[in-house]
């Protein structure tokens, strides 16, 4: 077996930037594209200071969270480890994009060129076929698959070494075999301290972090204040991750109509089932859902760089919460259609169940993307499911107000939104309360906290009331008043988890090596042996 993957050593790093020129001479990327990128980092404040170069791209991880999640299987990982894109297939959905915790993936809808219009040079080396889809380092795949042919060593023969590595002047990247104890990285790896970048995530990444020179410049844990909620809501601090923008409105959107209306068939079906809604009701209901989720979908289909490819978003099942979301949509659409057409329990009860795996697979959609901290918590796929449900219960009873649904108990409506008022209230409380043990950073956490409290007002207590009101009164109006805070309070946080607590993993130092000046300067060096 071959593995192979990287050593990056901190110490040699001088920041000259020669494997991004390199990186960018070898495959072409567009402006504003960097597959290979080094991070200037400083610490401290003077006299104690110190300052570390960090070369960050596509960590090849043995277990990528960006192949499970692609609907499409244009993100593969080969028998030697490598994580590769394929450019005719991908969709552009980005769900690759928000699933790596390492900021290594990009996608470019339009063509520009460095000074606006593009100049001959750039037509000639221009990759038409890399725009509106999901772009990343490949560790020069192209030269690696040459050196059987060409009887090279990887790693060890420039011609077939990715050009990162080759290009560096202090030999700071080193590339080859993990699997072979006998290689460069392996002995690096073995008698080395290194580390790997957010090894806590479980991907296991294949660029390892060399810290420490035995004999010579020593490692050390970041001090305290490296690494406190102080400096990690800096900005310019480069180990901050920005906000994503792969998912914008269109992706919120989605998860708000399509949440809602998945919950209000699931809601029908189980008010048609306890006797407090009519059959023919129950068929307008699942009518009224099945436009709302379309208006949903639209939105995600605007949202894709490459539409005439949408349908292979059906290609991965097995793994893909995107392929199994669509696969329910193919499932509901044909129910409520043969059920208004030829009505039956059992269709009923079938949209119902793919409305239900509709929901879940939005929220499992949303978990699985691990390089934003504030979406992969455990409590996100709950949260996501409750509110898609209390949504749906307030959709229904704004329709019952407006006589859009005729028939339906109040006697059932009142108390299941006293029910999941509550539940999401206490889920959205559980979720503030973990959000710093969880890993969400300082950045998000602010996002989250600046709308808790008109979150709790107007998408908790003020349904609760209404709810309880028109429990007493049995008021089809005040019904109505509380679905429609419902739906406010779910598109609150919704807009706000997808579109500004979305700040991206960053990047981490867990350990550096022990040099700079004044306190963080490194101690006298031992002699070797």
């Amino acid at each position: 077996m071959t593995r192979y993957g990287m050593v990056v050593d901190l110490n040699r790093c001088v920041g000259c930037q020669t494997c991004t020129i390199a990186c960018k001479h070898a495959n072409d990327t567009p402006p504003g594209v960097q597959w290979r990128r080094v991070l200037d980092v400083e610490y401290g404040s003077f006299p104690d200071v110190e300052r570390v170069f960090l070369v960050t791209g596509c960590q090849h991880c043995a277990e990528p969270p960006c192949v499970p999640v692609c609907p499409t299987g244009a993100t593969r990982q080969r028998a030697d480890g490598l994580v590769t894109m394929d450019y005719d297939t991908c969709i552009g959905c980005a769900s690759c994009a928000v699933a790596c915790p390492y900021q290594a993936r990009t996608i470019v809808h339009e063509q520009t060129g460095y000074y606006g219009e593009q100049t001959v040079q750039e037509k000639k080396t221009s990759h038409a076929d890399r725009y509106g889809v999901a772009n990343k380092c490949t560790f020069c795949v192209e030269r690696i698959d040459d050196a059987a042919t060409l009887g090279l060593t990887p790693g060890v023969d420039p011609e077939v070494t990715p050009a990162c590595s080759v290009s560096c002047i202090a030999s700071a990247i080193r590339f080859g075999d993990f699997a072979d104890p006998a290689s460069e990285v392996s002995q690096l790896a073995k008698d080395n301290r290194t580390f790997q970048m957010h090894a806590e995530l479980g991907t296991d990444p294949q660029i390892r972090y060399l810290y420490e020179i035995p004999g010579g410049t020593p490692g050390r844990m970041p001090d305290a204040a490296d690494a406190d909620d102080e400096a990690m809501s800096d900005p310019s601090n480069p180990l901050v991750g920005a906000r994503q923008r792969f998912w914008d409105y269109r992706a919120a959107m989605n998860f708000f109509l399509g949440a809602m209306a998945s919950g209000l068939a699931v809601v029908a079906w189980l008010a048609n089932t306890a006797g407090a809604m009519g059959d023919s009701t129950l068929r307008s209901v699942n009518l009224i859902a099945a436009a709302v989720m379309a208006v949903g979908l639209f939105f995600v289909f605007l949202k894709i760089g490459r539409k005439a490819r949408f349908i292979r978003v059906l290609m991965r099942p097995q793994s893909s919460w995107m392929t199994r979301e669509t696969w329910c949509v193919g499932v509901f659409y044909p129910a409520v259609a043969a059920g208004t057409l030829a009505p039956h329990p059992a269709l009923n009860l079938v949209a119902a169940l793919a409305a239900a795996g509709f929901l879940a697979c939005q929220a499992r959609m949303v978990y699985a993307s691990k390089g934003i901290a504030a979406w992969r918590t455990p409590l996100v796929p709950w949260m996501l499911a409750a509110t898609g449900l209390f949504e749906g219960l307030g959709l229904l009873s704004v329709a019952v107000a407006l006589g859009a649904a005729h028939g339906v108990a109040l006697w059932a409506l009142a108390p299941a939104g006293l029910v999941l008022a509550a539940v999401n209230a206490a889920l959205w409380r559980r979720y503030r309360a973990t959000a710093k043990a969880m890993g969400i950073g300082p950045l998000s956490r602010r996002d989250l906290a600046a709308i808790s409290p008109a979150l709790h007002v107007l998408g908790h207590a003020a349904p609760a009331l209404l709810y309880a009101l028109c429990l007493v009164a049995g008021s089809p109006a005040l019904a109505g008043l509380a679905g429609a805070a419902a739906v406010a309070g779910g598109a609150l946080w919704k807009f706000t988890l997808i579109t500004r607590a979305c700040h991206q993993q960053g990047f981490a130092l867990p350990m550096m090596p022990q040099r700079g000046s004044g306190t963080r300067a490194a101690p006298e060096r031992l002699a070797a042996g």
